[in-house]
């Protein structure tokens, strides 16, 4: 397993940027595939985005296509979120996960998670 620490999150008015990170440690961090959810207050956590230990494919939520990038460098054992043109309804606890098999939209298609990172946009 690996052991993941997000960072990066804060406060950012609507239409900025953010970018969140998720450093992994653990020798196995370029086998695995890596996912971002959020969970809103009062709402069940969601994905966000995922991305295959190559980095070769991705997969995101509908509500943020166009908006958010994932990316990892294996050399770092880091994976990243670039979220552009932020809006109100963006406002979450970000989650880092990661899991040994394929790419997963569901929370239990992952089985480590990291501590989460809060992300808030004002209107």
């Amino acid at each position: 397993q690996v052991q993941l620490v997000e960072s990066g999150g804060g406060l950012v008015q609507a239409g900025g940027s953010l970018r969140l990170a998720c450093a992994a440690s653990g020798r196995t961090f370029s086998t695995y595939v890596m996912a971002w959810f959020r969970q809103a207050p009062g709402k069940e956590r969601e994905f966000v985005a995922a991305i295959s230990w190559t980095g070769g494919r991705t997969n995101y939520a509908d509500s943020v296509k166009g908006r958010f990038t994932i990316s990892r460098d294996n050399a770092k054992n880091t994976v990243y979120l670039q979220m552009n043109s932020l809006r109100p309804e963006d406002t979450a606890v970000y989650y880092c996960a990661a899991d040994d098999g394929g790419i997963a939209t569901l929370e239990r298609g992952y089985t480590c998670w990291g501590q989460g990172s809060q992300v808030t946009v004002s209107s």
